[in-house]
């Protein structure tokens, strides 16, 4: 068993109020506000897991409208809809920080993939946002996620875009710290003046006044790598005037990996602000066996009052494009430029070179685990979708080239960066990570429904299963950490590091985001060779007080909502 020094204490006031519900329960005399009330859903006698990390408790949930109306022994309360959840767990609904479903909630508001682990809010942001646009970062959006005239110009109008589009989980964001960069400078390698800078922070003002959580950066990718600490600075100072986060997929995950921490830590204490770490991981064989003097490093910083965090998904592999094997260089000015320069056979020879090599200048995820680890999951291109689910060494084969050779026309053909799943992490590691005290849960992928086309493509396994997996592998059939505790980390933490109100625990007057899952049986099905299987176990989820959960099976309904950040001028009044 691990260490439990990490793990909450229950609070003294706690101890004695859970003892209090026992007993009444136990007795039959508690009396508590709200008996004999009609409400529009009553969850009967399930154990309530309420998100703050403390044991749980047997209690009936009421909701009315789109909020938690009471929680305790309603003996004589009825309601409309009532559910028996005994012998079941009854909690928050989970928070995904880190979620690519911006693009795929337009197409399918449903999520079915996401909501079907319990997911009932989606943050974006990472690097790119949907907002705010002009002619460069609309050019950029067309790009990276085929979105052509985009009826939104702001983040914010997009955030409202979608809502009234109807979506089943509840959706907020970051600003990117890339899209200011792309807005303001365009894709080149370009380092800003004084006024571009200046022009730069005032978009992530505007953002974080419509509801932005934050500004998130990028830094392994072009252009979002070009930026240089001090514009992170200067970005992430701009949104701690509005109690925002800083967050970051840090430069680098692998050899670089100390550094890249640093910098980040820099970027927290200059600005200011806290910082979260995007799916922290160590992301090559070198930095597995120090693990435990990264860890240090950041309870350090903590403990120096700087406030850091992380996230994670539960996989000892990662997902991204093809692009994270080739140099920043020949990426530079966005897809076009890369592929043109892919047309010259001077310049073909070099990333060849540059390629097979290990660098400290930029992530080359190729030198860190080779072609035979790299599994090649996502195609534009429906010809090229035969190669979905293999080895970028097994294609190298079929195609009689070079890996590198095999990537170069893979990218060229396709009309995209390919995505790719990269098996570079330690499974010992994964579980280092996990038990954290101060890290939450994430896909990092897009929803999906298993269904249709998306099944011409694969996947990784996280996009169904990153929540299930956690409850079901890591804490009951490994016992890392008490259910409870894993709760606390997919709901109340991340609630709390993004400053969102009303949502993260159970408590009466907070909106109606709960789950009725079995511990028992809750399981992640998906798997890197058979990814399209939805998770089991999540049996009712309620999302503003709306089912959209029934007995294991998505009901249709849309009811998610925009969550806003501390710099709406709403947020104190939600």
């Amino acid at each position: 068993m691990p260490d439990n020094r990490n793990w909450r204490k229950p609070s003294l006031a706690r101890c004695i109020a859970q003892g209090i519900t026992a007993l009444v329960f136990s007795t039959g005399v508690y009396a508590t506000p709200g008996s004999g009330e009609v409400y529009d859903v009553l969850i009967r006698g399930g154990t309530v897991y309420d998100g703050s990390g403390q044991p749980a408790f047997r209690a009936d949930v009421a909701i009315e409208d789109d909020k938690v109306a009471a929680i305790g022994d309603l003996v004589e309360a009825k309601a409309k809809r009532v559910i028996d959840a005994s012998g079941k767990a009854v909690s928050p609904g989970f928070i995904n920080t880190l979620s690519w479903g911006v693009k795929s909630l337009i197409i399918d508001g449903r999520a079915i993939s996401d909501v079907t682990q319990g997911i009932t809010l989606e943050v974006f942001g990472e690097g790119h946002s949907m907002g705010p646009l002009n002619d460069n970062t609309r050019e950029e959006l067309a790009a990276a996620f085929e979105i052509v005239d985009p009826p939104w110009t702001t983040l914010g109008g997009y955030l409202e875009f979608l809502e009234a589009r109807g979506v089943s989980p509840n959706i907020a964001s970051f600003i990117g710290a890339t899209t200011p960069r792309v807005y303001v400078l365009g894709q080149g390698n370009i380092k800003p003046n004084t006024e571009q800078l200046h022009a730069m922070q005032e978009l992530v003002r505007e953002a974080m006044r419509e509801g932005a959580l934050g500004v998130a950066s990028a830094l392994i990718y072009t252009p979002g790598s070009f930026a240089e600490t001090d514009e992170l600075v200067a970005l992430a100072t701009a949104a701690a005037e509005f109690n925002g986060l800083y967050a970051s997929h840090i430069r680098g995950e692998g050899e670089t990996l100390f550094e890249s921490v640093d910098e980040l830590i820099t970027i927290a204490r200059k600005a200011r602000i806290p910082a979260e770490i995007y799916h922290l991981k160590a992301a090559h064989p070198e930095v597995w066996a120090r693990f435990p003097e990264l860890i240090e490093k950041i309870e350090t910083a903590r403990a120096n009052g700087l406030r850091i965090t992380a996230d994670m998904y539960p996989y000892a592999a990662g997902s991204t494009g093809l692009d994270a094997i080739f140099p920043p260089w020949v990426r530079e000015g966005g897809y076009e430029a890369w592929v043109k320069r892919l047309q010259d056979p001077a310049i073909r020879l070099r990333i060849k070179e540059e390629v097979s090599q290990p660098s400290q200048d930029w992530e080359n995820m190729y030198a860190a685990v080779g072609p035979e680890k790299i599994l090649l999951v996502g195609f534009r291109n429906p010809q090229l979708r035969l190669y979905a689910g293999k080895t970028l060494a097994a294609v190298a084969k079929e195609m009689n080239l070079g890996p590198e050779e095999t990537a170069m026309k893979l990218v060229v053909e396709d009309g995209s960066r390919v995505g790719a799943v990269y098996f570079t992490q330690s499974e010992d590691v994964v579980r280092q990570v996990a038990v954290l005290p101060w890290v939450s849960f994430c896909t990092d992928t897009e929803t999906v429904a298993a269904e249709g086309e998306t099944l011409d493509n694969s996947i990784h396994p996280r996009g169904y299963g990153t929540f299930p997996r956690v409850l079901g592998r890591f804490v009951r059939d490994e016992g890392l950490m008490p259910l409870e505790e894993a709760i606390r980390k997919a709901t109340a933490l991340p609630a709390e590091n993004l400053k969102i109100r009303q949502r993260g625990r159970l408590e009466t007057g907070y909106f109606a985001d709960v789950l009725v899952f079995d511990p028992a049986a809750i399981v992640d099905h998906a798997t890197f060779e058979s990814p399209h299987q939805y998770s089991t176990g999540v049996q009712h989820v309620f999302i503003n007080g709306v089912e959209v959960i029934r007995d294991g099976s998505h009901t249709g309904a849309t009811p998610g909502r925009v969550v806003r950040g501390p710099g709406w001028i709403g947020w104190n009044e939600e």
